[in-house]
């Protein structure tokens, strides 16, 4: 993706070890409002919630081998990112998080919008999971993804290309962002 938008020139990067800092903040930055009731000292939240990232980025890297794992960046700034997954059959968005202060200015609805286009081009059905009460569902309906399966605290979510392709680009090995 190179959104040029008056907001700046958003463009992904792979994450590298260098990024590390980053990404375990924007994970705790996510999960604040979920851990704000806890009754724990900031730093026992702030050393649990590293220890979830390790664990979620260790979940990843062994399950999904061959993921795309992406730095999201405005004017050089990262703000989020964006990890994807890829079959010849599913494009599965892992993860998909942004800062608070650059949520609701597009930059998600435009990530989206390439796996959509990907996923029409391809053939391949784009999957995720999501809490039920995040915010960000009513995004998901609006694009046309449909509930597929309760997981527990997740919803299971897919989004079927219009067009059905069944080529041999069903195979793209990275992004068209």
């Amino acid at each position: 993706m190179s959104d040029d938008s008056a907001a700046g020139t958003v463009v992904l990067r792979p994450a590298g070890l260098g990024d590390r800092g980053f990404l375990a903040d924007l994970y705790a930055g996510v999960r604040a409002a979920e851990m704000a009731p806890v009754p724990w000292p900031e730093q026992a939240k702030r050393e649990f919630l590293q220890h979830q990232f390790e664990l979620q980025d260790s979940y990843y890297r062994l399950n999904y081998p061959g993921a795309d794992f992406w730095v999201i960046e405005r004017n050089g700034a990262p703000i989020g990112r964006i990890y994807i997954y890829r079959t010849p059959r599913d494009i599965r968005l892992m993860d998909v998080s942004l800062l608070p202060e650059v949520r609701g200015q597009g930059i998600g609805s435009a990530l989206l919008g390439e796996l959509i286009e990907e996923s029409e081009r391809t053939g391949a059905t784009i999957t995720l999971h999501v809490e039920a009460e995040n915010p960000v569902m009513r995004l998901y309906h609006r694009l046309g993804f449909q509930h597929l399966e309760d997981r527990g605290v997740y919803q299971f979510l897919g989004r079927s290309p219009r067009s059905q392709l069944t080529t041999a680009s069903n195979t793209m090995s990275s992004p068209s962002f």
